[in-house]
């Protein structure tokens, strides 16, 4: 599967977006084109360095007559009007409306009478444009993005000063769920236009999906920082979709003075709270005294409220938490089956493990009903598993 991942380290803006997909290969000519067919704009692509690293800069330049803001159902008709490809022009609707929503919640005024400032600009509707063009000259299967900097502090803007994330940014960046954050940089480092394109377009992750990159395109911003490169950094990568990958964090600990009882509910107090997977350990602690190593498979979002129902259980006095890692999981579901014993029929249920292509990984069937089977039929509880399992391998394609 071939993928491409934004790494927004420095933040994201439209021109810097376009800049990278350049970087990467998007053809710069059919881009530019494009951009000063639907705007009145002048574009420019520069190559130049940023903290010694070479990247490439588009600059928009909006002709003085055209400088005025527009309404949210101007640029709707400037998109429709326009003879763009209908791929790249529900794009961009698509993502006008996302800043369209966004604006409209924060100012809380109906869409009709919604009057865009810095986001109604000619150069706004061409950077637009132009990424939905970039990221189409591609077949990406997938499109990333990892944690996006924002930047901090204060900016000025047709509504006064405001906070950085400004409102809108910060609108789009929750509606899509995206990950995100401030870093130390003292500046508006994402714009709503760089928020609502990659909002649109991609998956966020908390990190850099395993994969083979194969190629690197970095676009440059026209604010210079001292502590890092202004650059976003874009990649395309070969990423084995044969399973799934999500990301996961571990949760560790050691206690002592913990019976087993506690240890036993710990486990169902985890997993009824969300964990994924939880492992104890038997362990010798400093003076030889006995203990145990609790080990808590969570999604990061569950991991503070996890280690808090560790503690609470336990007495432990701190948690340490695995960074984020990657995890490859097979696509699983459970179908019911009825299989024949002693001349009657009997239901269990089958756990069937596929890649996503559909090849088949794993059949288990499930203990319980297995257990129940044998306890009235009174065959062991293994030639049961052994023959819902071996029903359901013969007869695979029916479940």
């Amino acid at each position: 599967m071939q993928a491409l991942v934004f790494e927004p380290f420095s933040g994201a803006s439209g021109d810097m977006i376009i800049a990278s997909l350049i970087g990467l290969g998007a053809d710069q000519s059919i881009i530019k084109e494009t951009m000063e067919s639907v705007a009145d704009v002048s574009v420019s692509v520069n190559h130049t360095k940023k903290h010694g690293i070479s990247s490439i800069n588009v600059d928009v330049v909006t002709r003085k007559e055209h400088e005025h803001s527009k309404t949210y159902y101007e640029i709707i008709d400037i998109i429709k009007s326009s003879h763009l490809p209908e791929n790249i022009k529900n794009d961009a609707l698509d993502i006008f409306s996302i800043m369209a929503d966004a604006e409209s919640s924060i100012h809380n005024q109906y869409l009709e009478d919604l009057h865009f400032h810095e986001i109604g600009q000619m150069d706004a509707i061409a950077d637009v444009v132009g990424a939905c063009t970039a990221i189409h000259e591609f077949n990406f299967d997938k499109i990333y993005c990892t944690p996006i900097t924002t930047g901090g502090g204060f900016v000025k803007s047709e509504h006064g000063i405001l906070p950085v994330p400004v409102p809108a940014t910060l609108e789009i960046l929750k509606t899509g769920s995206m990950v995100f954050q401030q870093g130390n940089i003292s500046n508006e480092l994402l714009t709503p236009t760089g928020a609502a394109i990659l909002s649109h377009f991609s998956q966020p992750v908390d990190s850099y999906p395993q994969s083979k990159i194969k190629q690197i395109g970095y676009g440059s911003g026209d604010m210079d920082i001292d502590k890092q490169p202004n650059v976003l950094r874009t990649s395309i990568s070969e990423i084995d979709d044969a399973l799934i990958q999500d990301s996961v964090e571990v949760l560790e600990t050691n206690v002592d003075d913990v019976t087993g009882q506690v240890l036993g509910n710990l486990v169902d107090e985890l997993l009824s709270s969300g964990a994924k997977d939880v492992t104890i350990t038997p362990a010798t602690m400093k003076k030889g005294r006995p203990g145990n190593m609790i080990h808590v498979v969570s999604e990061p979002i569950d991991t503070s409220k996890l280690a808090r129902k560790i503690i609470t259980e336990t007495g432990s006095l701190g948690v340490r938490v695995v960074p984020v890692r990657h995890r490859l999981t097979a696509k699983r579901y459970i179908k019911n089956l009825k299989i024949k014993i002693n001349n009657e029929y009997h239901n269990v249920s089958i756990k069937i493990a596929r890649d996503t292509n559909g090849s088949l990984l794993n059949i288990s069937a499930e203990y319980d009903d297995c257990k129940k089977i044998a306890d009235y039929t009174g065959i062991a509880v293994k030639d049961v598993i052994r023959t819902a399992e071996e029903t359901a391998k013969t007869n695979i394609k029916d479940i």
